[in-house]
């Protein structure tokens, strides 16, 4: 099969022929139809973020396909359904503490890089082999919109801390980073899951307004100004009333002030869920004061990816109408053009914005 390979760090990634992957009990090959990019793809290749990542690798976080063959284990599967590939691999020798790796992309800790060895090449290829749980069915599709059904993994990330916050129809929640990939799929999710009001604050005024423009008067949008205090207050006012709950997307070169200054906008009994990327990078701590937490009996939730259940959930939220894919744009190239691929998608990541390769 084709791929693209990663073989060191900062270098270009190589197109070659490898061996089509062997299929094993517990485990289903895809054929790839395509494969999301990720905007910060450069930063993982590069070395940049400092991804636990064993090399040489096919790197590419999740995909969507068809299903070319099946474990003795499946019995729903078959040849030829449609499938989203989740690359959270998760360990099947501890249920209550499983180490993960994102497939093709990163690992948690020195267990999550064992798994690693196995479930080791993504998804920039003709084929991928993924454990028989990660193949999520989809229904049919038409394959010109298979790139747009790549946004769930985008989508699943957002979605596992609003699952973790227990969002309920008709709060408020506030998106931190809401102008970001990760945070604009949150303001999309959220309202489809049934939030009365997103508070979306951020510093880029045209993409606060497309968030209004998008969704309607249900989104409430807040220009930043760079001081803690008074973007706090602004964020509070923007609101219908009291904010339920917060959810942090921002990345990890992202200082704290903004978050904190979301963070404490919550009401009292409120819920914090922290999944974004500040501090990775080194810099401040969050340093959220005891009392206000203690006081006002704040839950903080520290969520990274989302639960396995999260997958087929959100496939109906979609099937349903609630969450338009429609809202993304695509832009396809074919394998041969990965490294261009990953330099488009630098170039253009924003908000509904998806860069796809098509093996």
């Amino acid at each position: 099969m084709k791929a693209a390979v990663l073989k060191a760090f900062g270098s270009p990634l190589s197109i070659e022929t490898l061996p089509d992957p062997i299929l094993g009990t517990g485990e289903v090959i895809v054929d790839v139809v395509a494969a999301a990019v990720l905007p910060y793809a450069n930063e993982v290749f590069s070395g940049e973020r400092k991804y636990l990542l064993t090399l040489p690798v096919v790197p590419g976080c999740g995909a969507v396909g068809r299903v070319h063959a099946i474990g003795p284990d499946a019995t729903r599967l078959v040849v030829g359904d449609w499938v989203s590939c989740d690359p959270t691999v998760r360990s099947r020798d501890d249920a209550l503490a499983p180490d993960i790796t994102l497939q093709g992309w990163s690992a948690r800790g020195e267990g999550g890089l064992r798994l690693q060895k196995h479930f080791h090449h993504g998804s920039f290829a003709e084929r991928m082999r993924v454990p028989t749980e990660n193949a999520i069915p989809i229904g049919l599709i038409d394959p010109a919109e298979a790139g747009r059904w790549c946004a769930l993994n985008l989508l699943l990330v957002p979605y596992g801390g609003l699952l973790a916050a227990n969002l309920q129809a008709g709060e408020t929640i506030l998106v931190s980073g809401a102008t970001g990939n990760f945070g604009s799929a949150a303001v999309a999710v959220a309202l489809a899951m049934g939030a009365g009001c997103v508070v979306a604050p951020g510093r880029n005024e045209t993409m606060l307004e497309d968030l209004v423009r998008r969704f309607g008067h249900r989104v409430r949008t807040v220009k930043l100004t760079g001081d803690e205090a008074e973007d706090r207050e602004r964020m509070k006012q923007a609101a219908p009333g009291p904010i339920d709950c917060v959810i942090d997307l921002l990345p990890p070169f992202a200082g704290t002030k903004a978050m904190r200054a979301a963070a404490m906008t919550v009401r009292q009994f409120g819920r914090v869920v922290l999944m974004g990327g500040v501090g990775m990078l080194g810099g401040d701590d969050l340093a959220l004061p005891y009392p206000w937490i203690m006081r006002n009996c704040i839950t903080i939730i520290g969520q990274w990816m989302y639960p396995p259940e999260a997958n087929i959930r959100l496939a109906r939220l979609v099937r349903s109408g609630l969450l338009d894919l429609g809202n993304w744009d695509i832009t396809d190239f074919d394998l041969d053009n990965a490294n261009e691929a990953v330099t488009q998608a630098a170039a253009a990541g924003g908000p509904f914005k998806l860069t796809v390769i098509r093996p």
